[in-house]
């Protein structure tokens, strides 16, 4: 049996707390041991919700109630937290980012892997049913000798300017979990990073030292391309796409709609809208993402999005931060 303590109560401590209840009475391989929260009263209001107990921060972490941690607090907690839960010998699965500098994510791996426990870290993109599918038939050869990665990453409107002050920037925040997708995707690291970006949706944004549309061009040591754009405004709602072509043809994954309805008449055919937000849009992706982490723990799963691919992500996010800035391409050597 799994018992998991929870840190953080916000948005996605909550979307957790759910999953691990609804796994817990439908599997009886988990529990939700407590929740711990910087704002107590969060804590005992989710508790309440799910059938768990609001417990300290240091209970959560270092305490025997639990052999697991769920850590979904603010990023700049994460570092810390995961040194803290390792240390007293527990699996860990940490919300991305690790932390915002790749120096202090290499110390931090250090940390787990010295106390030899498990770390995922949550790149649930790579457990949405969909994008998982396309992968696997890229692994059968569907579409021969990997070419060209495509992926389209577009918000519904951006988030509030406080929130882009402290996020690392666009390419950190946002774009990390498609720079993860393309390395998931192309099965190779890229050896070059070519961004660009702009202000065009708030100049707000532009005035924090940001941007909020962008577009990256990865390439592997193999020539294999990656290219990536993002945008902080999406008229038409949350938009989630990819492409793989191949040497064989193409694979694509296209975007969730609120329904499969479709009306066709003389004006032509119109769908319904596109899921509007991130939670509905991988909603499965979370709950095969704890699954993923429960197999992980129990020794019945081998591979994860770990430490390491939490590492090279930033890395490349970094990369493309800079190239963005310097209107150049970056290099990268991963040895």
């Amino acid at each position: 049996m799994i018992s998991l303590s929870l840190i953080g109560a916000g948005r996605i401590g909550r979307i957790h707390a759910a999953n691990v209840a609804a796994r817990a009475s439908s599997h009886g391989d988990i529990r939700l041991a407590g929740i711990a929260d910087a704002i107590p009263q969060a804590a005992e209001e989710l508790a309440a919700r799910v059938g768990s107990k609001a417990v300290g921060l240091e209970e959560a972490l270092e305490g025997g109630t639990s052999n697991a941690v769920l850590i979904a607090s603010p990023t700049d907690t994460h570092a810390e937290f995961i040194e803290r839960a390792a240390n007293a010998g527990k699996a860990i699965m940490c919300e991305k980012p690790v932390d915002l500098d790749a120096g202090r994510i290499r110390k931090v791996l250090a940390a787990v892997e010295a106390k030899g426990v498990k770390l995922l870290v949550g790149f649930n993109r790579r457990f949405d049913p969909n994008f998982a599918s396309l992968k696997a038939r890229i692994k059968t050869g569907a579409v021969g000798d990997v070419e060209l990665v495509t992926i389209l990453s577009r918000d519904p409107a951006p988030p509030p300017v406080s929130y882009i002050e402290r996020s690392g920037g666009l390419f950190r925040d946002m774009m990390v979990h498609d720079l993860d997708m393309a390395r998931f995707l192309m099965g190779e690291d890229p050896v070059e990073v070519h961004a660009v970006g702009s202000a065009l949706v708030d100049p707000a944004i532009g005035a924090a030292g940001d941007v909020d549309t962008a577009a990256v061009l990865l390439k592997t040591a193999s020539g294999r391309i990656a290219q990536i754009s993002n945008s902080r405004r999406a008229t038409y709602g949350y938009d989630q796409r990819i492409e793989v072509h191949g040497s064989k043809g193409m694979l694509r994954a296209g975007n969730v709609h609120e329904t499969t309805v479709e009306l066709a008449n003389g004006g032509g055919i119109t769908a319904d809208p596109v899921q509007n937000f991130f939670l509905e849009r991988y909603e499965a992706a979370y709950r095969r993402e704890l699954a993923a982490f429960i197999a992980v723990v129990k020794g019945e799963q081998a591979t994860w999005p770990n430490g390491h691919d939490g590492l090279k992500a930033q890395i490349l996010a970094d990369a493309a931060t800079a190239s963005a800035k310097s209107s150049q391409p970056v290099k990268l050597s991963w040895s």
